[in-house]
């Protein structure tokens, strides 16, 4: 997997990005939202019980990311069309703000290092990147345990301080001086 220091791959994905007739689909690539900081989540698979949670959880809270110059992208290795066919059933997703990438070949997921060995689905993983395609945090959480979107901004916030932040440090907090 790629870690911490490593430099996020190029892409070319189709996505979902509105529910809106004529409007539902658009390419993103690596090179889109350049000069802003991105937080790419993947998930297992649409249609299923944890994944929809955090999708929704970080829609909720993605004006927050936007404040801080952030782009949320979400993706998963189904197609743009199932990941429409689930904003347009699903409630909670109908209105997300951030595009839907499908990695239908996995060639992402396979570059990241996230594909899951057995289910030959997305890990459920989630990386920070900085405006120079740099990957400065990583996680990854079982298939069966959503993550925490709060937990990611506050990375966020603690990488953009560019200083030592200590455990469980909130914006605002003090920063450690060596």
């Amino acid at each position: 997997m790629l870690g911490v220091g490593g430099k996020f791959p190029a892409f070319a994905l189709d996505a979902a990005v509105s529910t809106e007739e004529g409007k539902t689909f658009k390419t993103v690539t690596d090179r889109d939202y350049a000069g802003k900081w991105k937080v790419y989540f993947f998930w297992p698979k649409d249609f299923t019980f944890v994944c929809p949670t955090e999708i929704a959880a970080f829609g909720k809270i993605d004006k927050e990311f936007q404040d801080r110059d952030a782009q949320v992208l979400g993706g998963s290795t189904d197609s743009e069309f199932v990941h429409l066919a689930w904003r347009r059933n699903h409630p909670d997703l109908k209105e997300l703000p951030f595009p839907m990438l499908a990695d239908i070949k996995r060639e992402l997921c396979a570059a990241l290092g996230i594909l899951d060995p057995k289910a030959g689905v997305a890990q459920r993983a989630t990386f920070v990147v900085d405006p120079e395609g740099v990957i400065r945090f990583v996680s990854v959480n079982d298939l069966s345990v959503g993550r925490n979107p709060r937990e990611v901004l506050r990375v966020l916030d603690a990488l953009q301080t560019d200083e030592l932040c200590p455990c469980n440090w909130q914006k605002g907090d003090a920063v450690l001086k060596p």
